[in-house]
């Protein structure tokens, strides 16, 4: 055992591998973090927020990360373009996660013309200039990792992640997909190869819609994480081998404090996707309060002992703190497939 709780669990020898949650904008915030522990997830990430915004306002800081004693192991992602940003945003969060995340990976827009996520890639210099930085000020109790995408060469991909391997981080994640991709199958056999080229655990992220993805995957990458954000968010029982929602997951989601009810309801569209007939999911979709939401769900699934504070949940957001939310129109109703809302944000969950 070290004092690290994270590198703790990727050297468990009674571990496979892994079980995470990943970044997902809107999604892996603290209630969602707090479910999905509930079904044998490991670690879990925060969604991204952006250093610069973090380090300059306090109503930033506020409103983009909560946590609580029970959150841990928790690693803090951050989208940054500088080892600046980077270094201070990560010093203010540090007492209160197990680690920092720098995201190379997002593929929107506007991130690529401000040179965050993935366009980070074509400039590696800044990355391993944050990671060096970083590493310098970190306690030897904290992580720091990079989670990225592949390259468009096998060899440009490896020699990259040994590169990053090399200026101290902790562990790595890969989504296996190029920037340029969107549903294509994940390049198994690219991350196998890095996989094998570094020394520090590398984490497999793409396609785990199943605990027999995770399971297929690592045995033929090896990898020592598997992250999943797509699957768990429509099965937060993912990890635990559900193959789809438990109902006691939605009895917990109900039960879990919530401050917000856009984003309790749309949790709720996609883990009642194949708990409900099509009907019935084109009229719990369209819900607009929680009162109705909950006595829906009373109704069709039976669920009962519902938490009074989430039966009369506003639909105020607040401030955000971060570019990242531009390209996402903030919703009064859902539209009847959750597959729609998955669409308008599944690039922003790196």
């Amino acid at each position: 055992m070290t004092n690290n709780p994270v590198i703790d669990l990727f050297d468990d020898p009674n571990k496979k591998f892994v079980k995470i949650c990943a970044p997902m904008v809107r999604y892996s915030r603290l209630q969602f973090r707090k479910l999905v522990r509930m079904y044998e997830c490991d670690l879990c990430f925060t969604p991204m927020i952006m250093a610069d915004c973090y380090v300059k306002s306090a109503k930033a800081r506020a409103h983009e990360f909560q946590t609580d004693t029970d959150d841990r192991p928790l690693i803090v992602q951050f989208g940054a373009n500088n080892s600046s940003d980077f270094v201070n945003a990560s010093n203010l969060i540090i007492p209160y996660c197990d680690g920092v995340d720098l995201n190379c990976g997002c593929p929107q827009r506007w991130a690529l013309n401000e040179g965050y996520g993935a366009q980070l890639l074509k400039n590696p210099e800044i990355i391993k200039d944050c990671v060096r930085q970083l590493r310098n000020h970190l306690p030897t109790n904290k992580t720091i990792s990079v989670k990225l995408r592949l390259l468009d060469d096998h060899r440009k991909s490896v020699d990259l992640c040994q590169q990053i391997e090399a200026t101290g981080v902790s562990f790595i994640t890969v989504h296996g997909r190029t920037a340029l991709q969107k549903n294509e199958p994940i390049d198994q056999e690219c991350l196998k190869l890095i996989n094998e080229s570094v020394s520090v655990p590398v984490i497999l992220n793409g396609d785990i819609k199943s605990l027999s993805d995770a399971i297929t995957m690592q045995e033929y990458t090896g990898c020592r994480g598997m992250m999943s954000a797509r699957g768990i968010l429509h099965n937060p029982g993912l990890f635990a081998g559900y193959q789809n929602t438990p109902l006691s997951a939605v009895q917990d989601w109900l039960n879990i404090k919530h401050t917000n009810f856009l984003w309790f309801h749309h949790h709720l569209v996609f883990m009642c996707e194949r708990l409900l007939p099509k009907t019935a999911r084109k009229t719990f979709n369209q819900l607009r309060t929680a009162s109705d939401v909950v006595s829906f769900l009373e109704d069709q699934l039976h669920i009962s002992n519902v938490l009074p504070s989430n039966r009369i949940l506003g639909k105020e957001l607040g401030g955000t703190s971060g570019a990242y939310y531009e390209n996402i129109a903030v919703e009064d109703t859902v539209s009847s497939q959750p597959e729609d809302i998955v669409d308008s944000i599944i690039n922003l969950f790196d």
